[in-house]
């Protein structure tokens, strides 16, 4: 199937209609885009089939509030809401074996609700809180932690691992550890179950002079738990390997399990399979990097490794040839199959239930902003493995989904008229996308969207920088507009030709489709360290953090001059986490290149973060220990320049923020102060917010802040931020 641009436009009015067929202009009003719309762009996720593959459920979420919804398989109409709590949200979802049931958690009980209607209700509630519900592979069953602790005690809880039957709530405590337990998982035929016990959070609590004793800021430290199997009837647990930080834990048949492991250094990894019975592991499994370990395993190309459901084979990622590709090994060991091959990044890979195939997304050489759905054929044998991609053209598809009966996947598209949204495909070439959600409210007018060019750019070492370019179609070019660049988060992820498919990211590209309405130029950089590129450019930040991966983001500016129709004296930047940190780097190395910066969530300075114990293998992983390495860290330290600070500069930070300590925000205004820059500082904290900005009241006053802030500082525009009464 085709997902040509085009023809993937769903149209909301006659408005987007006339635009499709090039009227718009003419005979069409344009409807602006208001930031109370971009609130209300619904994000869904974990799409679920039901066994008989009638309808899939799913979680819509609108600013941080989740329900569930249910969608027909053949489309048609709207998605049915299930639930219709007003905060909060849903979670492990799962459905009944007849198909007429969802079961989900919230709230620390077990809810159902019917999907022929009616309000959900609870399946049971527990005095005390119970969490990672998993059901058993017939359906019949739950297990589920029950675990009692005082609210403020992470590092001190009594947990129990308990399996209760669904007919009749009769349940059983079979294990307990006086620290946690998580991650379950039951075999395929229901008669034992793993999981990982003994994971604690240790909490480290400061309170820096220049913030005052009387406000504490608290670190957590998490050291890993040891992974047990439990055949269920009375049996003990059994202890696998030691006590580390293994990833992927799956069956991998009745009696054996697979995971893998991340050295300490980041520089070899591992997989491994264990006899659910004791006894040492197996590497089935191994590669050393040069640099480090750094297939995106979260967020984009998901945990890994994959077991066959048959237990023959196990697949995996691999930059072994420089690119992410899929790879297949025998569950009992031997030389690793490659499946894909070329220069683009597969990801997400997932079996057919049949093990005789695996589905997955990946790009293109020569897009890699585009993702398209394969699927692998690889029988018996994964050294004669036949690819067919089932959709193709502009957009980006991504993690499938199979059908019980294997013929059907339900994936997520995004293009650049549409956010994330479900469609079911048949497993084959050349048919026809099923559409099952709409995401965005009908109030908004698509037509108006503006499509990225994807262009490059020299770095700073003579490297062309990829970069996504935001140009208005009817922008009068004889005129100068001012320019705002993007920044993007995580060091390890990317721009897409259309909408981001993480949430997390999403709101910003919706925000950047505002801007551009209100006459600004956007550029989105992919500077090295981005995925989607390959294993050298992703690697590129090796030894070298707030070097030349910040130089590519701030040289945007350079290209940006090389435009005729942008204004050199008016260009902003801005990014949230690493891209805030090389907003701050930009805003101080070079301090009249910005009219104006935007850092959201941003680390000040890498000796801070890597003391930080939640961070300190990732930054070590990448630039070493300070001692090692001072000159490095030195660079990546903009709060060490803050006294070159020249232009106005507006931070905004959640005070739950956990992947950059909202003390890092407090550490930089106290030194901006001390160094005279306050005149040129606005600051926002919002408290309670973590770090990816959700909740909608958090949401309204951050952009309408941006919006305000550059407005005035790049288009003299007095503010104009609505006022309540």
């Amino acid at each position: 199937m085709q997902l040509a641009r085009r023809t993937i436009r769903f149209t909301v009015g006659i408005a987007v209609m006339l635009a499709e067929f090039g009227l718009g202009q003419v005979m069409a009003k344009t409807v602006p885009l208001t930031i109370e719309q971009l609130i209300d762009i619904k994000h869904p996720s974990n799409p679920i089939w039901a066994p008989n593959g009638k309808y899939v459920v799913f979680i819509w979420d609108r600013a941080g509030v989740s329900n569930l919804y249910l969608a027909s398989s053949t489309g048609g109409g709207q998605p049915v809401p299930l639930t219709s709590f007003p905060e909060g949200g849903v979670e492990k979802v799962f459905w009944s074996q007849d198909s007429q049931t969802v079961y989900f958690a919230r709230g620390g009980d077990l809810w159902q609700v019917a999907v022929s209607g009616g309000a959900p209700k609870t399946v049971w509630t527990a005095p005390i809180g119970e969490s990672e519900v998993v059901p058993s592979p017939d359906g019949a069953r739950v297990a589920f932690v029950c675990s009692n602790r005082a609210a403020d005690e992470e590092s001190s809880r009594h947990s129990e691992l308990i399996v209760r039957s669904l007919a009749d709530t009769s349940e059983t405590a079979i294990a307990s550890d006086e620290v946690s337990i998580h991650d379950i998982v039951w075999s395929p035929d229901g008669s034992s179950l793993a999981y990982t016990a003994g994971a604690k959070v240790i909490h480290h609590d400061e309170a820096p002079s220049y913030s005052g004793a009387k406000i504490i800021y608290r670190a957590s430290e998490y050291t890993p738990g040891q992974i047990y199997a439990l055949r269920l009837g009375g049996s003990q647990p059994v202890a696998i390997g030691t006590a580390a930080e293994y990833g992927g834990l799956a069956w991998l048949d009745n009696s054996h399990l697979v995971f893998d492991h991340v050295s300490n250094n980041f520089k070899t990894y591992t997989i491994y399979v264990a006899d659910a019975s004791g006894g040492p592991l197996r590497s089935v499994y191994e590669i050393t990097e040069k640099d480090f370990w750094s297939i995106p395993d979260w967020g984009e190309a998901g945990a890994q490794p994959w077991p066959s459901p048959d237990g023959k084979w196990i697949a995996f990622l691999s930059d072994r040839d420089g690119w992410d590709h899929l790879y297949v090994v025998s569950a009992s060991g031997g030389e690793a199959t490659q499946v894909t091959k070329g220069h683009f990044e597969a990801w997400r890979p997932a079996w057919s239930h049949d093990s005789t195939r695996i589905a997955f997304d990946a790009n293109e050489a020569d897009r890699p902003g585009d993702r398209q759905i394969g699927i692998a054929a690889i029988g018996s044998d994964p050294a004669h493995a036949v690819i067919t991609y089932i959709t193709g053209g502009n957009g980006t598809n991504i993690e499938p989904h199979w059908s019980a009966d294997d013929k059907r996947l339900v994936y997520q598209h995004t293009d650049t008229r549409n956010s994330a949204d479900f469609f079911v495909d048949e497993a084959k070439a050349n048919a026809k996308a099923v559409r099952l959600s709409d995401s965005m409210p009908a109030s908004i007018d698509k037509s108006q969207f503006v499509e990225p060019q994807f262009v490059h750019f020299p770095g700073p070492d003579g490297k062309t920088v990829p970069g996504w370019l935001f140009i208005p179609p009817n922008l009068d070019r004889s005129k100068k507009y001012p320019a705002i660049i993007w920044v993007h988060g995580d060091g390890v992820n990317q721009n897409y030709d259309g909408w981001h498919v993480q949430r997390n990211y999403a709101v910003y590209y919706s925000f950047h489709q505002y801007l551009l309405q209100q006459g600004y130029i956007v550029f989105a950089p992919d500077y090295r360290g981005s995925i989607g590129y390959g294993r050298d450019w992703r690697n590129g930040v090796y030894m070298d953090v707030g070097g030349k991966d910040a130089k590519d983001a701030w040289m945007s500016a350079n290209f940006l001059k090389t435009l005729p129709y942008v204004d050199a004296d008016r260009i902003g930047i801005w990014g949230l986490s690493y891209g805030g940190f090389f907003t701050l780097i930009a805003m101080t190395d070079q301090p009249t290149l910005f009219k104006a910066g935007v850092d959201v969530a941003g680390v000040v300075d890498y000796v801070m973060y890597y003391s930080d114990p939640y961070h300190g293998d990732w930054t070590e992983s990448r630039i070493g220990r300070p001692e090692q390495n001072p000159q490095v860290y030195a660079q990546a330290s903009p709060i060490s320049h803050i006294d070159r600070l020249a232009r106005p500069l507006l931070v905004l930070h959640g005070t739950a923020d956990v992947n950059v300590p909202y003390l890092e925000s407090v550490w930089l205004i106290d030194e901006a102060l001390k160094k005279n820059k306050g005149a040129l500082l606005s600051y926002m904290m919002y408290p309670g917010e973590f770090h990816y900005f959700t909740r909608a009241h958090v949401l309204d006053d951050a952009w309408h802040r941006v919006d305000d802030f550059f407005g005035f500082h790049l288009q003299g525009r007095i503010n104009r931020r609505p006022q309540s009464n």
